[in-house]
């Protein structure tokens, strides 16, 4: 399998994100159930032009974070582990699985009702998290097993992308996305030119968000569009690509991950709070990540190689996969993404984001002790 410095680079800071990621929500969770609730709250909620800090945050801090996942995404597709296909379908096969699976039991409980909107929420999985999790186990953990991981995480999320604009898009102003799109065009064309100055695609690429923002689709649709049209080039250390993707992973890992877990993990929980955790949208968000991630990531994995698609790596067995799957339902920051475009109702929302933060709480808890235990036994048979 190949593996590069920019990989270990992008596992570290997720690694060391992830945790902040942790610390950021057991903050949040705490301020907002505090003495100083109406302070802590009154900071989202303050007007910064014509919308809410909460709302910028969202819609315009995380476009740069999945900026950097469309371009994790493309050096994976042009020098990663996906430029083989027969290497690529493993997690690709895995992700499709484990967004199936999750939907399919989540809309079992839902379909009909005004919350069936909410078959994405478990649908993803979060990258900084997952990998945060995986990081604990330290140097036990197979290099091509962090790999899988990461592969089907990006992919989950590429798979959230276009399910957030196909499904959770408003009324289109057309004028404003044929723009948007048109600029995406000067950007192709840009990189066919062999333009490789990376100050004309920001500038265009903050000119194409802003068109989208006002055109019905989700504004950080424009992130992984804007990825693509960078130059990847031969992706060695001087490529406009790799300079942009090195140069933002600690402010995603750093600061736009811990603010989006802040502003939007702020949940009030009253005395009744576990009560919320028995409706039916909520319990298919618990059975889509706790179960659904797992079991569809495992199966979809042993179907494509049971049907000679693909081959598991050598250094690892079922039983790894299967414990890492459930990492996968770690959903977190994606799951509560998409939630906030699924519902419109605050209660929905409030009582999603508890379920999505206890499942994925202790979907990353089976995972850890699984592999824990599954990594220790392999150890001592060699």
């Amino acid at each position: 399998m190949k593996i590069t410095k920019l990989f270990n680079d992008f596992f570290d800071s997720e690694k060391a994100g992830g945790f902040m990621l942790i610390g950021c929500t057991l903050l949040s969770l705490l301020l907002t159930n505090s003495i100083w609730s109406e302070e802590y709250l009154s900071i989202w909620h303050m007007q910064i032009g014509s919308h809410s800090f909460e709302h910028w945050i969202n819609d315009g801090l995380m476009t740069i974070f999945f900026l950097l996942i469309g371009l994790e995404l493309e050096r994976e597709i042009y020098a990663g582990e996906l430029s083989n296909l027969k290497n690529a379908l493993l997690p690709i096969f895995a992700a499709i699985g484990g967004m199936i699976v999750p939907a399919g039991l989540y809309l079992f409980l839902n379909y009909g009702t005004d919350t069936q909107s909410g078959a994405g929420i478990p649908m993803a999985t979060d990258i900084a998290f997952a990998l945060g999790i995986l990081s604990l186990l330290g140097k036990k953990v197979p290099i091509s097993l962090k790999i899988f991981l990461t592969a089907l995480a990006v992919i989950d999320d590429l798979g959230a992308i276009l399910i957030i604009a196909i499904f959770y898009t408003k009324d289109l102003v057309w004028s404003n996305l044929l723009i948007s799109l048109g600029i995406f065009a000067i950007l192709l064309v840009m990189n066919r030119l062999k333009v490789r100055n990376l100050i004309p695609y920001l500038l265009l690429g903050v000119v194409m968000w802003y068109f989208m923002l006002n055109s019905g689709v989700h504004a950080t649709i424009t992130g992984v569009l804007l990825a693509f049209a960078i130059p990847f080039g031969n992706g060695n250390k001087k490529s406009t690509s790799y300079i942009l993707q090195h140069f933002l992973h600690k402010p995603v890992a750093f600061l736009i991950l811990p603010l989006f877990a802040l502003a939007n993990t702020a949940i009030i929980l009253n005395s009744d709070w576990h009560y919320a955790l028995s409706h039916n949208y909520t319990l298919g968000i618990a059975l889509g990540l706790i179960v659904g991630k797992p079991v569809g990531i495992w199966l979809f994995s042993f179907l494509a190689v049971k049907l000679k698609f693909s081959q598991l790596p050598e250094d690892l067995n079922w039983k790894s996969i299967f414990g890492v799957s459930f990492l996968g339902g770690i959903g977190f920051t994606m799951s509560i993404f998409i939630t906030l475009l699924a519902f419109s109702d605050g209660e929905h929302i409030d009582n999603s984001k508890i379920m999505i933060l206890v499942s994925s709480l202790i979907a990353g808890i089976i995972g850890l002790v699984y592999l824990k235990i599954n990594l220790k036994k392999q150890k001592s048979k060699h």
